[in-house]
């Protein structure tokens, strides 16, 4: 990892996030930037789909988790995970987990992208 990747980590690990989604923006944007074979000049969207067309195939296309189970525990709180039954049942009406892990790595990428500027 670079030297700006590092600083940018280390701001990254340095905010304190109050949700459970919040929690599991912060790691997969300390994810991503691990993945991300840069000199500290691109940390753009592009650069961190790393070759995928947009979020929901990076997400579907398993570059990032890929069991309902394992997106829930990260993204859901306890009481969530549990009506969910630990991610068996979809989030919602009009979304699966992994649409949901999409959203939240938008969210990682714009964080990365807030703070290296």
């Amino acid at each position: 990892m670079s030297t700006i990747n590092s600083e940018i980590s280390a701001r990254i690990e340095a905010t304190n996030p109050r949700s459970a989604w919040s929690r599991g923006v912060k790691l997969y944007a300390l994810e991503l930037l691990e993945s991300l074979k840069s000199d500290g000049t691109g940390y753009t969207s592009a650069a961190l789909l790393n070759g995928s067309e947009n979020w929901r195939a990076f997400s579907c296309g398993g570059r990032a988790l890929i069991y309902d189970a394992d997106i829930a525990e990260r993204l859901a709180t306890a009481s969530k995970l549990k009506r969910k039954k630990g991610g068996a049942l979809p989030p919602n009406a009009s979304e699966t987990w992994l649409d949901c892990q999409a959203r939240a790595l938008i969210q990682a990428a714009r964080l990365i992208a807030k703070i290296s500027r």
